[in-house]
């Protein structure tokens, strides 16, 4: 069994739960949140995000051209959504977004579970470049959203 690692982030922004979820209710939005370098871009979105929509993703990763399938698992406006890996570069990856309404407006929670193949060699992969690469990704993201939902 591959070792689980978890990410956990917290940003508070000044916007209504409602108005924050929109926002991430709107799948062309992670693309405005996700880091130039990753050449993310989506290739396949057949409706409006609810439990069970599939989103097919490509980017690169270290320049390497890598294909991400996820699938909303959990949907529950607006206080919480879920998305979990079908096929990408994880053997897990499971990813709860959590909104929570405090001091006048929004705390948006990241808790991601993920784990990597090639057992002990993914795990030096993680210890060399993944654990950090993560952090640099949800750094931008964070960042991201101060500028677009306000800080």
């Amino acid at each position: 069994m591959a070792k689980t690692y978890i990410l956990k982030r917290e940003q508070w922004v000044p916007r209504t739960i409602d108005v924050a979820f929109e926002f991430f209710s709107r799948a062309g939005n992670l693309q405005n949140i996700t880091p130039p370098w990753l050449d993310f871009r989506i290739t396949q979105l057949q409706t409006a995000l609810h439990a069970g929509t599939v989103i097919r993703y490509e980017l690169r990763i270290h320049r390497l051209p890598v294909k991400w399938k996820t699938e909303i698992a959990e949907w529950e406006p607006p206080r919480r959504f879920v998305d979990v890996q079908i096929s990408g570069p994880y053997q897990l990856w499971h990813h709860t977004h959590t909104f929570v309404e405090e001091r006048g407006g929004t705390s948006i929670r990241d808790l991601v579970r993920y784990a990597l193949p090639f057992g002990p060699i993914g795990q030096i992969a993680h210890w060399l470049l993944v654990q950090r690469d993560l952090e640099q990704i949800f750094d931008y993201r964070g960042q991201r959203m101060s500028e677009l939902l306000g800080s």
